[in-house]
């Protein structure tokens, strides 16, 4: 790759931002309400002249439609502002990704065939933000290791940076990693609106990544979302140092959910072509592999929530992969999936021979 400082690029595939989600309706509890943060939140809001109902509990009401899916698209319309309970205060571990989650949010506003939160989060998908921000912070020194640099993903439960216009709180926790010694933050995206996140006093403490597909799934499976091309383009934008005092973003390629598809090879290598030209200058990179996998509750949720989808969940033709705890998913059978982790390791090796590949899930 050649060091650069050009900041714009000519694709090879069409630029297409995602527009901002507006919610039709933004829900404030009043516990969110006594919070500052919430109040930094309610101020954001009330600058895109949004509608804001203060709720009279601690509850969220009013969700459900008449079908599965009314109550879906009701959801997806809708912000509530909430506290975080004292249940998301004691973090899991979340390997291979990192050492440990922690959320900002619950939900997520883009329409994603294969979304991984169906069957993960409980009740209507409502996207949730947390008022609680400074508590949920604090609480994270108590999960560092000493000696070592402690991880943190924030992205398991939501994209921060397609709700990033109206909380703010992608931001605070960048300024906040920033800040800190051996504590690294970890977030995923499929939107493109990263210009508020450039100047912030990162140093280095924060690795942004962009998900990304092949056009066949990216074009039909991902409602909402901004192209991958423009997605590159915000990581590149990202990785671009914006001063010699302040180096660019360490950066990473989610590639997921993997598929198998017709002519998938020739797909999948027209996806890191285009990588590889829009990233075509010296950066800290790192990629994810994930194939694509889903659970017997995932499936039930996705067709209610899609019914017209032609997303492949066919049982027949996967593997059965239990967890400990005896749940199921559904795999890629062992062949295939040897034969794609092959072309994925070769192929980025060629093209990006000091970039590191974290996994292959």
């Amino acid at each position: 790759m050649q060091n650069t400082n050009t900041a714009v690029i000519t694709p090879s595939q069409p630029v297409r931002s995602a527009r901002l989600w507006m919610p039709e309706r933004v829900m404030f509890t009043p516990a969110a309400s006594e919070e500052p943060w919430g109040q930094q939140i309610l101020s954001r809001v009330q600058a895109l002249n949004l509608p804001v109902e203060e709720l009279p509990r601690n509850r969220l009401t009013g969700l459900r439609g008449e079908s599965d899916r009314a109550t879906y698209d009701i959801s997806k319309r809708t912000l509530a502002v909430v506290t975080a309970p004292p249940s998301a205060l004691k973090l899991s571990p979340i390997p291979p990704s990192a050492d440990w989650q922690f959320h900002l949010a619950e939900g997520c506003p883009a329409h994603c065939q294969y979304c991984y939160l169906a069957g993960s989060l409980s009740g209507p998908p409502v996207i949730r933000a947390f008022a609680n921000l400074p508590q949920i912070l604090d609480n994270l020194t108590h999960y560092k290791q000493p000696g070592q640099t402690t991880s943190y993903e924030v992205s398991c439960y939501t994209d921060p940076l397609g709700i990033e216009h109206l909380t703010g709180s992608l931001a605070e926790c960048i300024r906040y990693f920033g800040q800190q010694e051996g504590m690294h933050l970890r977030w995923v995206s499929k939107f493109d609106a990263v210009d508020g996140l450039l100047d912030l006093p990162h140093n280095g403490h924060t690795r942004c990544r962009v998900s990304v597909n092949a056009a066949p799934i990216s074009g039909r499976f991902e409602g909402g979302t901004a192209s991958v091309a423009a997605r590159l383009q915000a990581l590149r934008k990202l990785a671009l140092p914006r001063s010699p005092s302040q180096g660019g973003y360490p950066i990473g390629l989610v590639i997921a959910p993997i598929m198998v598809m017709d002519d998938w090879v020739e797909h999948y290598t027209h996806l890191l072509d285009t990588i590889s030209e829009t990233l075509d200058f010296d950066c800290d990179l790192t990629f994810e592999l994930i194939s694509h996998r889903f659970t017997p509750k995932s499936k039930e949720v996705l067709t209610t929530w899609y019914p017209q989808t032609k997303l492949d969940m066919d049982e027949a033709t996967r593997s059965v992969k239990r967890n400990k705890f005896g749940g199921t998913k559904y795999v890629y059978e062992a062949d295939v999936m040897k034969e794609l982790r092959q072309f994925f390791e070769r192929e980025i090796a060629r093209r990006f021979p000091k970039a590191q590949i974290l996994y292959w899930t």
